[in-house]
């Protein structure tokens, strides 16, 4: 049974994001209560609860996860970058999220685990473990707030998830040798992210971590982009975060985009 006690360790107040915990058995939403606090002038609060009842993801779908089972985190955040480089903050946010999934496996090795752009952390197979969302606020050239959600899928057996999803989608419990303590996955993540967004802020870009941890690079996708599909072989992550994709026109660099359909050599074996 979880307790606003247990997750309270997970916070550290040495560190600026994670210094401390709020836990909620049930909330609409990890992301609003966020944005919440950092209207109220408390930056780096996680804010946790075993359900959602309102959780949401990218381009306005919902977010939905059993109670009690997987972990639903958001934090606030007025990170020192520029609106250029925002889409940074959600790279080293992915990178953290493998990060602390590795760590807890039986064994640590990186090709369990990859990063699928734009915002999800999958399995070898493609099947989706995590997800996460960024909002941010800009002003002039500079993100002046952000909130990094994030939801991992952990103690959660595919045969327990609906139809739906089951077949897309994976969880930590599944892929390690047992269920998964949430409170030290979440005090793993929150240390992990606090390092990666120094390391932003101070001007070293993820890029090439999230190049070398990119799932899709090398395989043919479908993607849609705003009014248009583009159908072709990743290249890889372009210097802007933006995905290359080689079409029989040349190459095409996508910035905002959903990709649809994953095949290898041109045999679709995924849908997302």
């Amino acid at each position: 049974m979880s307790n606003g006690l247990a997750w309270s360790s997970a916070g550290d107040t040495n560190r600026r994001l994670g210094r401390a915990v709020e836990f909620h058995a049930s909330i609409g939403s990890t992301n609003d209560r966020a944005w919440s606090l950092l209207r109220e002038g408390e930056e780096g609060i996680a804010v946790v609860a075993d359900l959602q009842t309102a959780g949401r993801g990218r381009l306005g779908r919902t977010w939905s996860s059993p109670a009690g089972v997987n972990l639903m985190v958001s934090i606030g955040i007025r990170p020192k970058v520029r609106a250029t480089d925002a889409w940074q903050l959600g790279a080293a946010t992915a990178l953290a999220v493998r990060g602390a999934c590795v760590s807890l496996l039986p064994r640590e090795t990186d090709d369990v685990i990859w990063l699928k752009w734009p915002n999800d952390v999958v399995d070898g197979r493609g099947r989706k473990l995590a997800g996460l969302l960024l909002e941010t606020a800009i002003t002039g050239d500079r993100v002046a707030e952000a909130v990094v959600g994030v939801g991992m899928n952990v103690n959660w057996p595919r045969a327990q998830m609906p139809p739906e999803i089951a077949g897309r989608a994976t969880s930590l419990i599944e892929i390690s040798t047992g269920a998964v303590d949430r409170v030290t996955l979440l005090n793993t993540y929150l240390t992990a992210l606090a390092g990666e967004i120094v390391a932003v802020e101070a001007g070293t870009s993820p890029l090439q971590r999230y190049r070398a941890a990119s799932w899709l690079t090398g395989r043919e996708v479908s993607v849609s982009a705003g009014d248009e599909t583009v159908a072709g072989r990743v290249q890889g992550i372009g210097g802007d975060g933006s995905l290359d994709v080689e079409t029989p026109g040349g190459i095409v660099s996508i910035a905002y985009g959903e990709v649809v359909q994953v095949g290898v050599e041109g045999v679709p074996v995924l849908s997302t």
